[in-house]
């Protein structure tokens, strides 16, 4: 439908976000895939309520659900890259032994200077997320993500408009009002 355009997070803001959901949710369920879904959260919930992304990455149905395409990316160099990651100073990612599960730990501890990167509407997103997921299964985000019609109206490995989140019940604006924020192409 249509064609996003790059526009992506800096990265001192994506290291914000990171360390935000590292140090504000329950550590024991925190790895990589729940990480996924958290940031498409935010996401997908800012779009609904004031029609923009926070992090404007693109994102793709996996059977998992959504994931953002180039954060994910950028989290799997940093774990080939180890010490030279450019996410060192944000989150560790801790291979566990015997499972298949990244856990992901934060650095260090979030500063007034990180929070500052952040809208007040995106901080109360991210505060939302938090306090509907932080203490969620990596398997209970997952079936969460699987009930948003960003995910049921895409098919695996196809990219996920944004606009697709306003045919949710909880979206508050229009496809055609996140189409115009979000400065969107249809094709």
């Amino acid at each position: 439908c249509c064609i996003m355009k790059p526009m992506p997070i800096p990265l001192v803001k994506l290291k914000a976000l990171l360390l935000y959901f590292a140090q504000y949710t329950n550590p024991r369920y925190l790895g990589i895939v729940k990480l996924m879904k958290l940031i498409y959260f935010a996401d997908f919930l800012h779009v609904k309520k004031y029609a923009l992304p926070i992090t404007y990455d693109r994102y793709i149905n996996l059977d998992k659900g959504p994931i953002p395409s180039d954060i994910l990316n950028t989290i799997n160099s940093s774990m080939a890259e180890g010490e030279n990651s450019k996410l060192i100073d944000s989150i560790i990612i801790k291979r566990e032994a015997g499972i298949d599960k990244k856990s992901i730990i934060p650095a260090r501890e979030i500063t007034q200077q990180d929070l500052d990167l952040f809208s007040q509407t995106e901080l109360e997103i991210l505060e939302n997320v938090v306090n509907r997921f932080g203490n969620s299964t990596t398997n209970e985000i997952i079936e969460a993500s699987h009930s948003e019609s960003p995910w049921i109206r895409t098919i695996y490995r196809q990219e996920i408009p944004y606009e697709l989140a306003a045919l949710d019940k909880d979206a508050e604006v229009s496809a055609e009002e996140i189409i115009f924020a979000t400065g969107t192409v249809a094709v």
